[in-house]
């Protein structure tokens, strides 16, 4: 009987061993702590080209209005906030490690992995937080991290994720919550939903001259999905709104273009947002898609600039609550270390209103690019 205990003891025992092995990794962009930061951190974004000093001036006024100081604050910056609690959270469903690692900022993805080695982790599991995938982010995390890791860990990289069904249920149940208090602050006036997700410049999203290969991957050399995705994740969330939202008032529109050069696919939400106004509307609820919590592309693009926008049009704007801490981000960001990402991806664009609004480019700069 003894020996029996002692068995079923080593058993567990190695068991644990080979989940203490395993941790999850969250792979987010980053975002600077302090102002003074900011052309250090731009300089990361733009692979070590920088930007012009008015730009990174323009940029350090935006992240002001939106409560970053000189010196660091007790809470933090919003995406670094957010984002470890979102890894505390999953942390506690898993019984796992999870650990948080930047691209751009601190906690960088390679220090953090350096901490994952010194803890013991032998297998990861990442997680890109940007759901739609797309070279200009998802390949970039995937390079950043497989340079870190080098041939020292097992990975496991979860991307592309953007038509999962707990995703779409957290974003729907933000937007469910807006849009059922517009509509009865509106007393009937016209509404429509006004979906988002970020813009890329056209040349990324076009296929490469020739492939690639990183630490034994072929990267992507056709043109990538990164809009098309957007748009599914969109078509997911109003399913679930179908009982209170028509097919005909919700939008999709690119958001936050940068201020470098070169076009970016589009419609801009600016344009957007004069469109319905010309179409009668008199309220859009706003809601980013590809935002899994605050950060400047939401506090300060949706919540000051377009405000201004749209108070120059004469419309009344309002966006969905972020997800942040949503119970239901958690369940999928859960779902995913256990089940990992579908292999199904969208084929082809989710409807013919949402298609026409694809490319703010001449046709001929975007040839073969497929968004």
């Amino acid at each position: 009987m003894n020996l029996f205990y002692f068995l079923v003891g080593l058993l567990v025992g190695k068991k644990t061993a080979r989940v203490n092995e395993s941790a999850v990794l969250l792979l987010a962009h980053g975002t600077p702590d302090v102002l003074s930061e900011m052309a250090a951190y731009l300089k990361l974004v733009t692979g070590g080209r920088g930007l012009p000093q008015h730009v990174v001036e323009e940029l350090q006024h935006r992240y002001a209005e939106i409560g970053l100081r000189e010196e660091p604050t007790a809470e933090g910056p919003h995406l670094t906030r957010w984002t470890l609690l979102q890894a505390a959270l999953l942390e506690k469903k898993l019984k796992q490690r999870v650990y948080v690692g930047m691209r751009n900022w601190k906690p960088f993805i390679a220090d953090t992995v350096t901490q994952m080695q010194k803890d013991g982790v032998k297998k990861i599991t990442a997680i890109c937080l940007a759901p739609q995938n797309s070279r200009t982010s998802v390949g970039l995390y995937r390079r950043a991290l497989m340079d870190a890791v080098g041939e020292s860990m097992q990975v496991e990289f979860l991307a592309g994720w953007a038509e999962h069904p707990l995703l779409a249920r957290a974003f729907a149940e933000k937007m469910r919550f807006a849009l059922e208090r517009v509509r009865y602050q509106a007393a009937g006036g016209k509404v429509a939903v006004l979906f988002t997700a970020h813009a890329v410049p056209c040349r990324t999203i076009q296929a490469s001259v020739k492939p690639v290969e990183h630490h034994g991957m072929v990267l992507a050399t056709q043109p990538d999905t990164y809009a098309i995705e957007c748009k599914a994740t969109a078509k997911l969330i109003a399913k679930q709104l179908q009982d209170i939202l028509n097919e005909r008032d919700w939008y999709f529109s690119f958001q936050s273009q940068g201020l470098s050069g070169g076009p970016w696919i589009g419609p801009t939400v600016e344009e957007t947002l004069a469109s319905l106004k010309a179409e009668g509307y008199e309220h859009v609820v706003l809601q980013p898609v590809g935002f899994l919590c605050d950060h400047v592309e939401i506090l300060y693009d949706i919540d000051i600039a377009f405000q201004q926008t749209a108070k120059e049009l004469g419309l009344m704007i309002s966006r969905a609550e972020s997800l942040n801490d949503s119970p239901t981000l958690i369940s999928a960001l859960e779902d995913l270390v256990f089940h990992g990402v579908s292999a199904e991806k969208p084929q082809a664009a989710v409807s013919s209103k949402v298609e026409v609004l694809t490319v703010l480019a001449p046709i001929e700069e975007l040839a073969g690019a497929n968004a």
